[in-house]
């Protein structure tokens, strides 16, 4: 899980002075990889809450580095807010308690967020 942390912090540290932020309206070239990420920390942000993780909130404060990173404005900084809305609600809406099947999930998301995270530095790191 700690790599999955450090993963994501190399990504924004690498990924954030390489964004085209000139204007908003243009999307960055790895923006859909950032919405993924965003939601699947939305789902962690969950998932790891109602698994009684005892993380507080470390996945939405990761949301919030994403963010301070990226400084997305307007129409895209909607976008990946409501990514990560959408992994936290999706959720909610279908776990109440602590499965097997969550447990599940919540493995394959940190994996998912990890190989994101990765992919994002290896590609935009330059």
């Amino acid at each position: 899980m700690h790599k999955l942390v450090a993963a994501i912090l190399i990504a924004l540290t690498l990924v954030a002075p390489s964004a085209a932020r000139a204007q908003d309206a243009t999307a960055a070239p790895f923006d859909a990889d950032l919405l993924r990420l965003a939601e699947i920390l939305g789902t962690l942000h969950y998932l790891r809450a109602v698994c009684g993780s005892n993380e507080g909130l470390k996945w939405r404060n990761q949301m919030q580095a994403l963010i301070d990173a990226e400084t997305p404005s307007g129409d895209r900084r909607t976008r990946m807010v409501a990514s990560f809305n959408r992994g936290y609600h999706g959720f909610q809406q279908t776990y109440r308690t602590c499965t097997p099947a969550a447990n599940l999930a919540i493995q394959r998301y940190l994996e998912e967020g990890s190989r994101i995270s990765r992919d994002l530095t290896a590609r935009y790191a330059n």
